[in-house]
């Protein structure tokens, strides 16, 4: 009977184990297969945008009066920022693709620099209209570059997936369709680069998109670890992989993945080789009561920057999500809130463990700043500002304006009637650059690290 009972037991066993192992297959299966259609998704959007974006120029080369070209002008700078934004979501960190971006960035900056001038006062140049020829031109060659890779995508049935693992790995010199494409589309768009955006141009791509202000020694993959277990702490029980990113990228870093073996909790984080400073780091559990509140919380994420070294940064926002804190910082330069440098923690609500991380924004903005003594009172800044609005908070900031370039502005946190709004008026000019209207947040301005 005993040897019955036992049999039956590790029957139900391994049934149970397969059962898992199944399911543990079919979310892996889901998420692949999510990711595959996000990255699909974003590739053919990117091939939707170039056609448009091409056709929009053509028509801006045929007009002739402010009416009719500004808009269309504003028009090529949407397409661009859309275009933008799909390139950001296919899986090419580690591909080498900044000269296309900084195309789009330029083209981008053109067309809304000369939009929003007076094109009845200050038409275009001969030397803009000769730049605008070129770009329709350059648009139309990797117009042409890109429907080439979708159709072998479409032909082949590629999968963006074996990209993503190729340029992980490091292989990505094998053959790679997707990779060769994109690689003729970089050296197309290398010949572009003394174009000539006439004297209104000014470059609204990213300054140090790739971490390149950051200081510090190169660190081993042995240090990266070191690091990555001050984040992340799962006990002795731990898997720990580590990779190095692919030859050719423009910056380094070290991928880090721990699990917990008996609980199979995982944490992933990227470390740059340089400086050793935590790009993101996500530690996935779930998070299923609140025994601490928000400002404990808080306090927890202050104490975490402290103890990594994150210097003169302010907590702006406060925010909670189920059981998780959403905290944002930035830094805080002689009263001047910097946004651009922002930091993102999310806090655990059971036990005020920190569970999420981003620092990219900081790391890619944050550089020593001279910064300059506002040309109007704060007066005059608010005399730009919607009588209605209640004025609660004042102080200064620098933003990112549309054209992604550093303004220093005053900063306004006003009320109209049950909504609470951040104004930020031009300290130069006295231009109303941008209104946020809050959400499920507590600002907050006081200096805490």
């Amino acid at each position: 009977m005993i040897r019955g009972i036992l049999i039956g037991v590790l029957t139900l066993g391994v049934a149970g184990t397969a059962f898992w192992g199944y399911q543990e297959h079919r979310e892996k299966n889901a998420i692949l297969l999510n990711a595959e259609n996000n990255y699909q998704r974003a590739f053919h959007d990117l091939t939707y945008q170039v056609d448009l974006l091409h056709d929009k120029i053509g028509t801006t080369l045929a007009m002739n009066s402010r009416k009719s070209l500004s808009p269309a002008l504003v028009e090529v700078w949407r397409i661009t920022s859309e275009a933008h934004s799909s390139v950001g979501q296919l899986p090419l960190t580690l591909l080498p693709f900044n000269k296309t971006e900084e195309f789009l960035a330029k083209i981008g900056d053109f067309s809304y620099q000369t939009a929003v001038r007076d094109l009845d006062k200050d038409p275009l140049t001969d030397k803009e209209y000769t730049s605008l020829k070129g770009l329709y031109k350059q648009a139309e060659d990797i117009q042409n570059e890109l429907r080439e890779v979708q159709h072998l995508v479409l032909k082949e049935n590629l999968r963006w997936m074996d990209v993503e693992m190729a340029l992980a790995s490091g292989a990505e010199g094998a053959d790679n369709t997707i990779i060769d494409g994109f690689k003729t589309v970089e050296k197309t768009v290398s010949g572009y680069d003394e174009t000539d955006f006439g004297p209104s141009y000014v470059n609204m791509q990213k300054k140090d998109e790739n971490f390149k202000s950051i200081k510090g020694e190169v660190i081993s993959k042995e240090k990266a670890l070191q690091i990555a277990k001050r984040y992340v702490k799962m006990g002795k029980q731990e898997k720990v992989n580590i990779t190095e990113n692919g030859k050719g990228s423009s910056f380094g870093f070290y991928s880090v993945s721990i699990q917990n073996i008996k609980t199979k909790q995982e944490a992933n984080m990227d470390i740059t080789k340089k400086g050793g400073y935590p790009i993101w780091f996500i530690y996935s559990r779930d998070v299923k009561q609140s025994k601490i509140g928000l400002n404990e919380a808080s306090n927890k994420a202050i104490q975490f920057l402290k103890e990594n070294k994150f210097q003169n940064l302010a907590l702006l926002e406060s925010a909670q999500y189920d059981n998780i804190g959403m905290f944002t910082f930035v830094t805080n330069q002689d009263g001047v809130r910097i946004y651009p440098d922002a930091i993102k923690i999310k806090v655990a609500l059971d036990d005020g463990n920190i569970i999420g991380f981003s620092a990219e924004d900081y790391l890619k903005s944050q550089h020593e700043r001279s910064i300059p003594k506002p040309a109007i009172s704060s007066n005059a800044a608010r005399a730009s500002i919607n009588p209605k609005v209640k004025i609660m908070e004042e102080g200064r900031a620098i933003i990112l304006n549309d054209a992604n370039k550093e303004v220093l502005c005053y900063e306004f946190l006003g009320t109209l009637d049950n909504d609470t709004y951040r104004i930020f008026i031009n300290a130069e000019d006295g231009t109303e650059e941008k209104i946020e209207k809050l959400k499920n947040a507590e600002a907050l301005y006081e200096e805490v690290v």
